[in-house]
């Protein structure tokens, strides 16, 4: 690996949360969840994240919501973002692909695969 990668988990299901935070941690990344659209927002604008997973299914500002948000804003604009959703329809992947996002993780979804994907993404930016 590069680097350890400040990684920014957004899922309202702290099963899910905990599961991520738990492999990305082992893999030598600092790992910060949020619950929901908003409190993830106040994360990124606080912590600038090397990357962002992101669930879609969210309270109160769902994920595409929150992608939106964040590529309008020249700060956060860049930050990668890789969504993290149950929704395995075609037109969901599309639309978040097309709102910015860099990648998309169906769940469930292997730890192993999450963590490769990560990295591949850290390492991509890197060179």
């Amino acid at each position: 690996m590069a680097y350890a990668a400040n990684i920014l988990a957004v899922d309202d299901e702290p099963a899910l949360a905990e599961l991520m935070h738990f492999h990305l941690v082992r893999a030598g990344h600092h790992v910060t969840t949020a619950a929901n659209g908003w409190e993830a927002i106040d994360c990124v604008k606080q912590r600038r994240p090397d990357i962002i997973l992101l669930d879609l299914m969210l309270p109160d500002l769902d994920g595409f919501g929150v992608c939106e948000i964040l590529r309008r804003d020249p700060l956060t604009a860049t930050i990668p973002i890789i969504i993290v959703s149950a929704w395995s329809s075609p037109d969901s992947r599309h639309l978040g692909l097309e709102l910015g996002a860099l990648d998309y993780i169906t769940k469930p979804f292997s730890p192993q695969e999450l963590v490769e994907r990560v990295n591949r993404l850290i390492h991509a930016r890197a060179v």
